[in-house]
């Protein structure tokens, strides 16, 4: 098939890109997790992109998710949650993904509680930054993120791993740079009294992942850079 021998050519790009970016700040390249995002992508192109070797894969949809980890269940795929979660898709998200990369305001993180409870789960999740202060987007704003960790902290179902962003839309990657910046100065001054669970810096996409990196990206999340182009 044709569209597997592209995806090949693309993850073998990527690694070369990763490497150079670890090589720039003396990063290990192990230190690096690739997510595939692969919202509207079918499950024979996840296939080949697990069989390549990347078993972390990032949905944006509960519904659609659900289809394709049915289809995929025999393969040790590591789903997690990168979409905006309504509270009502929660019970059926703790039940599908092993982690939720964007809780982003109180009412979910309560209903992560109450369903984990029911569900007996400790839930890993990592809180959604809006770093860009964007009112068209979900994510705590960077100056009220100790005051929510605060109120999250009795939480005794949630645990929190690390920290998430999408910035703006630039025209060039470079310009999310300063994002970047923001977010890894963020994320160390969290990190200083959040304990060793706390480790997970998930930001960069098919656009900018060589700048996030450069500033400090544990995860990164790839969509068309290597599946190409969405169906």
């Amino acid at each position: 098939m044709e569209f597997k021998e592209k995806i090949k050519q693309n993850y073998f790009k990527i690694l070369e890109d990763i490497e150079k970016a670890c090589n720039k700040i003396r990063k290990d390249f192990k230190e690096i997790k690739i997510l595939a995002a692969s919202k509207s992508q079918s499950p024979e192109k996840i296939k080949v992109v697990y069989d390549l070797g990347i078993h972390l894969f990032g949905e944006n949809y509960v519904q659609e998710a659900e289809k394709k980890i049915e289809i995929l269940k025999d393969l040790s795929i590591e789903w997690h949650f990168i979409g905006r979660l309504q509270t009502n898709k929660v019970k059926k998200a703790l039940r599908l993904f092993s982690c939720i990369q964007t809780l982003d305001r109180l009412t979910l993180a309560q209903e992560i509680q109450k369903q984990a409870e029911k569900l007996d789960l400790k839930v890993p999740v990592m809180i959604e930054i809006n770093i860009g202060k964007e009112i068209t987007k979900g994510g705590i704003f960077p100056e009220k993120l100790e005051d929510f960790i605060e109120k999250i902290k009795n939480f005794n179902r949630i645990k929190v791993i690390g920290l998430m962003c999408l910035p703006p839309l630039e025209e060039s990657s470079e310009k999310a740079r300063p994002y970047f910046k923001k977010m890894r100065k963020l994320f160390e001054k969290i990190k200083s009294y959040m304990g060793y669970e706390f480790r997970e810096l998930s930001m960069g996409t098919s656009y900018d992942f060589i700048i996030a990196i450069e500033e400090g990206a544990t995860i990164i999340r790839i969509g068309e850079a290597l599946f190409g182009k969405r169906d």
